[in-house]
């Protein structure tokens, strides 16, 4: 199969409200994939739907491999120790620990810790290494580095990129903006129970249109300005400040971030 999760017409109901309204959707093998939604678009209903924990109405879901699965709120018995919880999902799944990737994930110095004493990044540290037991080809991530300091961010982004090096397939949920068009090669917008849209960054500032920040910085403090034309526009407000005879102590101009794509998308404005 070229594809490791293919989704088509993925429909769900709670009573009377339908959440998912026809959810089509493919995911390359080997490819880092996002998915985006404001609370209500339907986001975590499609991902449990995949992932086998919610009974759909209707449609077809197909993935292709093993998968491993790390939850945004999941929990272990207090008093389990982080070595047990991982000699004992490696058991489960057949499978020897993989030494590096724990040495990765900082588990090594966890072992001996029970999970009611662990902080809420080394839970979410513990529970991905969990989640990678028994190489999965095909791994959920939801908000993945949520309560991570800023070092055990970067040592999860490089295990990410590891992964995908290693052709496995990643979907991933996640709130931080900058992390997903850091990782992630396509991405999907959903939006009242459908996909808005899926593709590339690029395909979204393409489809949008670009929008420059513009931050103009004088004695008097600083000017705002959001623009479409930066080579016109630019000109204009300089020019502006010139007949004005004031001093431009600095200047700093931003091509249009993915978090402002997305809310003008998944928000519809």
């Amino acid at each position: 199969m070229k594809y490791a999760i293919q989704v088509s017409n993925l429909r769900k109901s709670y009573g009377s409200k339908e959440v998912l309204k026809g959810i089509n959707l493919q995911v390359k093998k080997g490819e880092i994939f996002g998915i985006l939604g404001v609370n209500g678009a339907g986001k975590t209903t499609t991902l449990e739907c995949i992932e086998g924990f919610r009974r759909y109405d209707s449609g077809e879901i197909r993935v292709d491999g093993k998968i491993g699965i790390q939850l945004q709120s999941a929990s272990l018995p207090a008093y389990i120790k982080a070595g047990e919880a991982v000699r004992l999902f490696a058991k489960w799944n057949h499978a020897e620990p993989d030494p590096a990737r724990l040495s990765a994930l900082g588990i090594p110095e966890l072992e001996k810790k029970r999970y009611m004493g662990l902080s809420t990044g080394q839970k979410r540290r513990l529970h991905l290494a969990l989640a990678l037991t028994g190489n999965p080809a095909v791994i959920f991530l939801d908000e993945p580095t949520a309560g991570l300091d800023v070092e055990g961010r970067i040592s999860l982004h490089k295990e990410i990129f590891r992964l995908k090096k290693q052709g496995r397939t990643i979907i991933m949920a996640s709130h931080d903006m900058s992390e997903v068009e850091n990782l992630c090669g396509r991405i999907a917008i959903l939006n009242g129970g459908k996909i808005a849209f899926c593709g590339t960054t690029e395909e979204l500032a393409a489809k949008l249109g670009r929008h420059y920040d513009i931050r103009v910085i004088t004695e008097l403090g600083e000017d705002a300005y959001c623009v479409e034309d930066i080579r016109e526009e630019l000109t204009k407000i300089l020019e502006k400040y010139r007949k004005k005879e004031m001093n431009i102590l600095d200047l700093k101009v931003n091509r249009g971030t993915l978090e402002q794509h997305f809310i003008r998308l998944a928000k519809g404005v």
